[in-house]
């Protein structure tokens, strides 16, 4: 089967040898190269298919990739295609004589990581979010090669941590494992102080090529700078702009650094985008040139329809969810898949809203990433406590679970028995008058909440009980953020607030909980016809007719974490990659409160809105409040403008991030 290649493509296909590096943008068809460029090497240049080496990031794309590549070709040829995982382990396997038996998986890991915190009696709630926690700072030391001795972790103490991190390498040890991360380490190590098995490697694969390179870590690429040594013979295509994996160690300087060590490289830039419109090609354009840490590129669509980008404020996430659902029903009704819909969100919280109304209105949908039930959130099972002591409980679980919530200095020992009642605690604390107080004070508070209709009966929970104030000092105990705690909290809240009794909240908890576990037991390659939710981490290397970009406002897309100059270059190309998935029809929508806190639309709509390297002398734009202006010059980030009432000296990157300035 031949394909049609563009100019750029062409160029890319027909590099032999040496190293080269192919800026793919947004829907350049990086694919078709890649699989042009193998069989390239294979009939052109008489390059033996087992000397080949295609990786990937994950196994489906290693799949898609050799399934693409046999097509395009019409026969099975012995290539490897692989993610960097099944490569390097192929290569510990080979020396080591490691089995599949002898990788801890991401579960293993979880559970013995567990088994050591149960060890150190750790004082902490959220035991699951804590244990990924760590799961990840463990991924961290072994991926940027640290030193356990110089790292300092955010959310524990350094002994803490480095306690946890001992045993859990004796654990892997001792039960002959290793993890995901280890199988680096091990290469690296045994290609670095093995010349023999490097030089038996570099014989093998003498001809590199690696798909998404923009998400390589450090590590994996001294092992391919090791294995393509000699030769060179190092193909990687990716788009710096799409770097969006920095918590797994991935980011733009790797992908620049490959010009450092590799200074006669080629380049190659894939500019044509055959996927998105040229109203989405031109506003994302306009976004992502607001980064200065990128290779500058100019990205021009395939398809010239012009359909603009729609950008919509609404007054909450009720508003904003309702929209979506509405226009993705009358969508459909006029032709459309719900498959051909996506709503994109930065974090999987923002989700929940949506979904509760996509149930409300059997709306089908799938959720592409995991989205935790709040309601089984430690804060709502507090709450639940509340509610069951309120109306009579008195067992001992429960007064031991919300009896230091906020803290009322009852000690374990005086809760020893399967049943508390309040006049068994007196006597037992009657010789001290201030606890007595103590316990009249929990019992008149349980007292007070029957009969409340359940938002109340939260807020009472949260501000007459001091619930919220035990969360501060809980975040403050743990070196957490405590507004991450306070969100959560307030969520559960605001979801009581339609219904009047205790009853039917718990009723809708049910049918909600019951449903979005139905919604985890759909696969996404079921026949069923469904719009997808999904992050913009996860829509990553997907596409879809019409998306909905949620919730863009200042805290949460750029995110609140967001605080130096790269974290929020890493924002804006987060951004960039949800806007870039929309193939027809993008949808960004903004809110105007959440929580009962007002909320600041997100800079990146102004951004997107405005093309600063277009700017001329002469040229008219239009000033929010002083109307039509023309440009005077543009210099050391300042715009200078004159308008009839008078001149204008502005700060470039604020009069665009708030969209105070737009081309006429």
């Amino acid at each position: 089967m031949e394909l049609e290649y563009n100019e750029s493509q062409l160029e890319a296909l027909q590099h032999h040898d040496g190293p080269c590096l192919c800026i793919a943008g947004p829907g350049s068809g990086k694919t078709a190269t890649i699989s042009g460029r193998i069989k390239n090497l294979i009939e052109q240049f008489g390059v033996n298919p087992s000397n080949i080496l295609v990786i990937t990031f994950t196994k489906a794309a290693a799949v898609q990739m050799k399934n693409r590549f046999e097509k395009l070709i019409g026969e099975s040829l012995p290539v490897s295609f692989g993610t960097f995982h099944a490569i390097y382990f192929k290569i510990l396997k080979y020396a080591y004589h490691y089995t599949a038996a002898n990788i801890a998986s991401e579960e293993v890991k979880r559970q013995l990581v567990k088994e050591i915190v149960n060890q150190m009696s750790f004082d902490t709630d959220d035991i699951n979010d804590f244990i990924s926690d760590v799961c990840s700072k463990i991924s961290t030391v072994k991926n940027e090669q640290l030193d356990i001795s110089n790292y300092y972790p955010e959310g524990m103490t350094i002994e803490e941590f480095r306690f946890i991190y001992g045993n859990y390498q004796k654990a892997l040890r001792s039960r002959a494992l290793i993890d995901f991360d280890d199988i680096m380490v091990f290469c690296y190590d045994l290609l670095s102080q093995r010349p023999d098995i490097l030089k038996a490697w570099q014989n093998k694969y003498q001809y590199i090529l690696v798909d998404e390179f923009q998400d390589i870590n450090r590590l994996q690429f001294e092992i391919l700078r090791l294995i393509a040594k000699g030769r060179e013979n190092i193909f990687v295509v990716g788009d710096d702009d799409q770097s969006i994996y920095k918590f797994r160690g991935a980011h733009p300087g790797i992908m620049k650094s490959f010009l450092k060590y590799y200074p006669s490289s080629k380049q190659v830039i894939l500019k044509i985008n055959y996927r998105s419109t040229k109203s989405i090609v031109d506003a994302s354009k306009n976004l992502i040139k607001n980064n200065k840490n990128r290779f500058k590129k100019d990205i021009t669509p395939f398809n010239e329809i012009y359909d603009p980008v729609v950008t919509l404020n609404f007054k909450n996430q009720i508003e904003e969810a309702l929209f979506i659902i509405k226009t993705i029903n009358k969508n459909v009704s006029q032709g459309k898949k719900y498959s051909d819909h996506a709503v994109i969100f930065r974090t999987n919280n923002q989700a929940i809203m949506l979904i509760s109304k996509a149930i409300e209105f059997n709306m089908p949908f799938i959720m592409k990433d995991m989205v935790a039930n709040i309601y089984d959130h430690w804060i709502a099972k507090d709450i639940y406590t509340y509610f069951n002591m309120a109306y009579g409980s008195r067992r001992r679980e429960d007064f031991l679970r919300v009896v230091s919530k906020p803290n009322r200095y009852i000690s374990r020992k005086a809760l020893d028995t399967p049943v508390i009642e309040f006049d068994d605690l007196r006597k037992m604390l009657s010789d001290k008058e201030w606890m007595l107080e103590r316990v009249d004070k929990m019992e008149c508070d349980l007292n007070m909440l029957k009969g409340m209709p359940p938002y109340a009966a939260i807020d009472y929970i949260y501000r007459g009980i001091g619930y919220l104030d035990y969360l501060k000092e809980y975040a403050k105990f743990r070196n957490i953020k405590e507004d991450e705690l306070i969100d959560t909290a307030i969520e559960i809240q605001e979801s009581a607030k339609d219904y009047k009794t205790l009853e039917e909240w718990y009723s809708y908890i049910k049918e909600y909980s019951e449903k979005l576990k139905k919604q985890y037991s759909v696969k996404k390659d079921s026949n069923e016809d469904l719009t997808e939710f999904v992050t913009m981490h996860g829509a990553k290397g997907l596409e879809y007719d019409t998306v909905f970009i949620i919730d863009a406002n200042e805290g949460i897309t750029p995110y609140k974490k967001a605080l130096t100059p790269a974290d929020l270059e890493e924002e804006r190309r987060m951004f960039y990659v949800a806007m870039t998935r929309a193939k027809r029809k993008l949808y960004i929508s903004s809110i105007k409160e959440r929580y009962n806190k007002e909320l600041e639309v997100s800079r990146y709509l102004g951004e997107l809105l405005f093309d600063r390297e277009n700017l001329k002398e002469g040229q008219e734009i239009i000033h929010k409040t002083y109307g039509k202006c023309t440009v005077k010059k543009v210099k050391n980030g300042k715009i200078y403008l004159r308008s009839k009432e008078k001149d204008l000296v502005l700060d470039l990157d604020f009069v665009i991030s708030k969209g105070l300035i737009k081309f006429t």
